[in-house]
């Protein structure tokens, strides 16, 4: 679906901003996280003025390019013509978590199986993998109140994410909280996989062997020395390579 280039209208950093957001939609798809057209990713402009980007309600997620996505501001008006709408749910948790976070520079939102599936149980994410050790580190949970349009339920959802850089929304998904769209790429592929491994490890029917909590307590500094410093910017640029190669309309 063409959509006319914006890239004439914007600066040089939004520019980017949006080409990487449209990638990791794209790559959302690719790991088979999308739900159709639902769920959302969101990334903000830097500046003072508190803009956002966010997917054209309607597009699958493998439509989506750099120019199609959505500039909003905190209040959800369009600050660029679009013949597209905004789902308002999606934006109510966004824009929750974007006003209570300033180092909140992307927030990535999934409805996958496993992840509802683990969003369920009443103990929520279980120590048994490596990758959950880099989920119980930084972990918080919501409860479920709901299809998330209503914006009094931004305090309290406010309150339960505190500076945690993962979020179980009970009943619903899973949501993460990067620095950069890098960051929260790497987040929720290690918090997708938690699930997915958890689902699977319990199908076994077998007694299950946890993580020593003490090892929880070191993860921050095993992530460090995993991506030499760099966090999500270190398995960025190959994931935009294997973009390239398959398909790089997003980029239009």
């Amino acid at each position: 679906m063409a959509t006319p280039s914006v890239q004439s209208r914007v600066s040089e950093q939004e520019w980017q901003l949006r080409q990487d957001l449209a990638a990791c939609y794209r790559l959302v798809a690719m790991y088979g996280w999308s739900d159709l057209v639902f769920t959302h990713i969101s990334a903000r402009i830097p500046g003072p003025e508190h803009h956002f980007l966010i997917n054209p309600y309607g597009l699958m997620f493998d439509e989506i390019t750099a120019s199609s996505l959505v500039k909003v501001d905190q209040d959800c008006n369009k600050l660029i013509d679009s013949p597209y709408p905004v789902n308002p749910a999606g934006f109510v948790i966004h824009s929750a978590v974007h006003e209570a976070r300033e180092d909140a520079g992307c927030v990535l939102h999934t409805h996958t199986r496993a992840g509802v599936a683990v969003s369920a149980q009443k103990d929520g994410v279980l120590p048994l993998s490596q990758q959950s050790t880099f989920v119980l580190a930084s972990l918080a949970y919501h409860d479920y109140e709901g299809v998330a349009f209503r914006p009094e339920e931004k305090p309290r959802l406010q309150a339960d994410l505190g500076q945690a850089n993962f979020l179980v929304l009970r009943n619903h998904g899973l949501l993460v909280v990067g620095k950069t769209i890098a960051d929260a790429f790497l987040s929720m592929y290690t918090f997708e996989a938690t699930c997915q491994i958890q689902i699977g490890a319990q199908s076994g029917g077998g007694a299950l062997t946890h993580v020593n909590p003490q090892i929880v307590s070191g993860v921050a500094e095993a992530m460090r020395v995993q991506t030499g410093g760099m966090g999500g910017a270190f398995v960025w640029p190959a994931l935009i390579r294997k973009l390239q190669r398959i398909d790089p309309s997003y980029q239009d």
